[in-house]
Order: structure tokens, then C-alpha cells, then sequence
């Protein structure tokens, strides 16, 4: 009997050790930097830096987390469940106005963002000065007259996106960038859409994964022959705020023409 108690003590304390561990994992503030050159990106617009954040749910952004930012960002991309429900206005708010601190900011809605009132949601936003991507476009011209196109289609896992909506409200010719809170959105992309990169959350990297094993792949970038697709961990968690495998994160990225 006794032997059995010592066993389920053990066995208690390793649950309790993996769970922080879990939990830890879980409120890191990784920024993952990126260096990435495009063939087609316009000479003229020399650098263009993004910060990327998705998937944010009930945490709060961390200073500690945005001092790491070191250069001047041209843009800063929320990719979606920014939040969800039960989730404290006053906590939105106070991300938000953390995020439009280091740069213009613009969002994308994810499929938890539609569990709280979207109506407040898009008027505290635009209150900040965020500008909403829902299936439409901004563009941006250097001063030799090349393009770049910043792109944002409504939540995919609800069937809100209209991704032709997005390239009709855009220019023909530019460098495109596509943000979408599911990366699933790349297989609607056509060649002739000359999209050259896609942002992307939504899936937390399976958020728990054992021996590599989740529900769905780990973030990463990856290579296709027509655009570059960057699916993030995500910022915070969905259910439980563990993570295992899959560490929180955000993203410094760096555009520039390939020589």
C-alpha cells in the first residue's frame, strides 16, 4: 500500500513538473526573425520590415516581447484571434494599443475574433487606428512609382474569406503580400494571382505535440514555387495555456530585392 502511495505521489509531482513546463512554454515571448528576398520585390522600396503577431486570445502583450524589436517596422500584422470570448475588452484594448506603438497596424479577423461582440471589436480598432483587411487591399507606392500591396481576406474556417473580393480592390501590378488568419487560403491562390507571400496562424503549431506528433504541423516557413508561406505558432493558446513543441511566437521579417 504504501509502495502504491509513494508511485502516485510520484507520478502527481511529474504531472505538476510537466504542466509548468507546459505553462512556460506557453508565455515565452520568442520573436523569431526572418531575412527573406523575393526576385520581384521593387528595388526602391530598399527594406520593408513587418511584425507579425497572430493568434493572441487571452494573453496580454509583453513589453518585454516588443522591446526586443530593434528596428523601424513599416508594419505591424495581427493575424487574427486577436480574441475571444470571455475575454476582457480592456485587455484588447490594451494590446492594441501596445501593438500601434511600434508601427501602422492592420488586421485580419480569425475565427475566435467572431465569439465576442465584432461589432465593438471593429470600432475599438478603428478607434486605434487599425486599419481592417476584410477581403480588400491598401496599396503603397515608393517614390519611382513601384507598388507594393498588402492584401487581407475575412476568416476562411468560417467561409468568409473572398479572396477575389481582395484582388479586385488591389492593383495589378505590385508586390503582393496576402495575409490570412488560416494558412488554407493558399490553396485558392492561383499563379496568374501573382501573390509572392502569404502570412498565416491560426493552427498554434498543434500547440501540444508529442514525439513531433500534433494536430496539425508545426509553424514554419515553406517554399512553393509561386509565393512563400509563413504559418506562425501564434502568440497565445486556445483551451488550456499549455504548449509543448510547439513554443509561442512572433515574427521580425525582413523584405528585400534577391541580388
Amino acid at each position: 500500500m504504501v509502495i502504491v502511495l509513494w508511485i502516485f505521489i510520484s507520478l502527481f509531482i511529474i504531472g505538476v513538473l510537466i504542466c509548468l513546463y507546459m505553462f512556460k512554454k506557453a508565455m515565452e515571448n520568442n520573436l523569431v526573425n526572418h531575412r527573406l528576398t523575393f526576385s520581384n520585390f521593387p528595388e526602391s522600396f530598399g527594406e520593408v520590415n513587418i511584425f507579425f503577431i497572430s493568434d493572441i486570445h487571452r494573453r496580454k502583450v509583453s513589453k518585454r516581447l516588443l522591446n526586443q524589436i530593434n528596428k523601424q517596422v513599416d508594419f505591424v500584422i495581427i493575424g487574427g484571434d486577436l480574441t475571444e470570448k470571455r475575454v476582457p475588452f480592456s485587455r484588447v484594448e490594451q494590446n492594441i494599443k501596445e501593438l500601434v506603438k511600434i508601427g501602422p497596424a492592420y488586421f485580419v479577423w480569425g475565427n475566435n475574433d467572431y465569439e465576442v461582440d465584432y461589432h465593438s471589436l471593429d470600432a475599438l480598432l478603428l478607434e486605434h487606428g487599425v486599419s481592417i483587411l476584410d477581403n480588400t487591399a491598401r496599396s503603397f507606392e515608393s517614390p519611382s512609382g513601384e507598388k507594393l500591396i498588402l492584401l487581407g481576406v475575412d476568416d476562411p474556417t468560417l467561409g468568409r474569406d473572398r479572396l477575389e473580393l481582395a484582388l479586385f480592390d488591389s492593383e495589378e501590378d505590385g508586390f503582393k503580400i496576402l495575409v490570412s488568419h488560416n494558412p488554407v487560403i493558399h490553396k485558392k491562390v492561383k499563379d496568374t494571382d501573382n501573390i509572392s507571400f502569404i502570412l498565416s496562424g491560426h493552427t498554434h503549431g498543434g500547440q501540444i505535440r508529442f514525439l513531433n506528433f500534433g494536430l496539425y504541423e508545426k509553424g514554419a516557413l515553406h517554399q512553393f514555387d509561386q509565393y512563400s508561406l509563413l504559418v506562425s505558432n501564434g502568440y497565445g493558446t486556445s483551451g488550456v495555456p499549455l504548449r509543448l513543441g510547439a513554443p509561442a511566437e512572433t515574427h521580425l521579417i525582413t523584405i528585400s530585392k534577391e541580388q
